[in-house]
């Protein structure tokens, strides 16, 4: 799966506007009512993200995970990152509703 072009990366984060990119990364801290939250976040991403062969950066800080995404063996940001960001948000939504 080839690396999108700056302009097309643009373009596919005004659907995940909670996301921001920088170098090559996307990345998004999801905040929760403390650290059993933000694990229980995880170990839904985590499943997901096996499912889909694509594992995110996880950086956990008590209340806040932070997710970096990119596609290594392409060298930046492919479509499996942008699917990968709008179904974590999707888990998230899922998530803060119960």
């Amino acid at each position: 799966m080839p690396a999108l072009t700056p302009e097309q990366v643009s373009l596919k984060l005004k659907a995940i506007p909670e996301w921001s990119a920088k170098a090559q990364t996307l990345s998004r801290t999801f905040k929760f009512d403390g650290f059993l939250m933000s694990i229980a976040f995880v170990r839904r991403v985590a499943k997901r993200a096996e499912k889909n062969q694509h594992h995110p950066d996880i950086d956990v800080r008590y209340d806040k995970v932070t997710l970096s995404l990119t596609t290594h063996n392409e060298g930046g940001l492919t479509e499996k990152d942008f699917t990968l960001a709008e179904q974590c948000d999707e888990i998230f939504a899922k998530f803060s509703e119960s």
